[in-house]
């Protein structure tokens, strides 16, 4: 048994923490499917990327990808809107909410997935250009690295506006203002780490562009793979239930 204690007049205040309890759930079912998402975006492509690519194409010095700085910054960027997650605004679900472990893994696994493929296509892209012109500059290894660095920066927060609500990303709820800042304000100083080489190397203004609107593109795409995903799993789920239901009502049906 416990004590139950109104703050205010009247019951409506149950019905209140009946809707920041389901808020806070959907924030941090958001929570989760962003972490394990990006981690895998993150840990496959860094794994991967140096079984495929072991060399530097056309010389014999080691391909790597990320160095160790770019990865301590990629977490302390990632970090400062992960925190704001807590004040973003969420649906209230009309029903009660539960973990459903399944279609979590199950929705991250394929942002996950759809992320490291978004990865290597720049990876691949920019090895196609690698001592070639592109945009106006000759790619080199160290453009090719920062913009690697700077695809994982945007494309993963921008994957936060997927993860965030199991909707359109075009439709309410809308983020909050210090989610939305924080994601603006962290992209900002990523954008000029790259343009004047601040930890990582220099990366011209012309690729920093490019970088950008290829994530953009890229993040409608998730969100469609992420919809499908959604209602696919959602209706394999819905379709176990009443087969569940129906061989107990059948069972029932036929017991002596």
């Amino acid at each position: 048994a416990a004590a139950l204690i109104l703050t205010a007049p009247g019951l409506s205040v149950i019905i209140n923490a009946i809707e920041i309890a389901r808020q806070i759930f959907e924030r941090m079912m958001s929570y989760t499917i962003y972490r394990i998402a990006m981690t895998m975006d993150v840990m496959f492509f860094v794994v991967l990327s140096m079984l495929v690519f072991p060399k530097v194409p056309g010389t014999t010095l080691p391909f790597q990808p990320l160095t160790a700085a770019m990865i301590i910054i990629l977490a302390l960027l990632d970090d400062i809107p992960i925190m704001t997650i807590a004040y973003d605004r969420t649906k209230v679900d009309p029903k009660p909410v539960r973990w459903q472990m399944g279609r979590i893994l199950s929705i991250s696994a394929v942002l996950g997935i759809i992320s490291v493929v978004q990865t290597f296509g720049l990876l691949f892209t920019g090895m196609h250009f690698l001592g070639r012109e592109l945009m106006g500059v000759i790619i080199d290894p160290t453009h090719l690295q920062t913009m690697v660095f700077l695809q994982l920066v945007v494309g993963g927060h921008l994957m936060l506006f997927v993860t965030r609500t199991s909707g359109s990303i075009l439709r309410p709820p809308y983020p909050a203002a210090l989610l939305f800042w924080a994601l603006v304000c962290t992209q900002i100083f990523a954008a000029l780490m790259c343009g004047f080489g601040w930890l990582v190397p220099a990366l011209p203004w012309t690729l920093i562009g490019a970088v950008w609107v290829y994530n953009l593109i890229w993040m409608f795409i998730q969100d469609c793979v992420k919809l499908i995903s959604y209602r696919l799993y959602d209706h394999q789920a819905g379709f176990q239930t009443s087969f569940i239901a129906r061989m107990k009502k059948n069972a029932h049906h036929y017991t002596p």
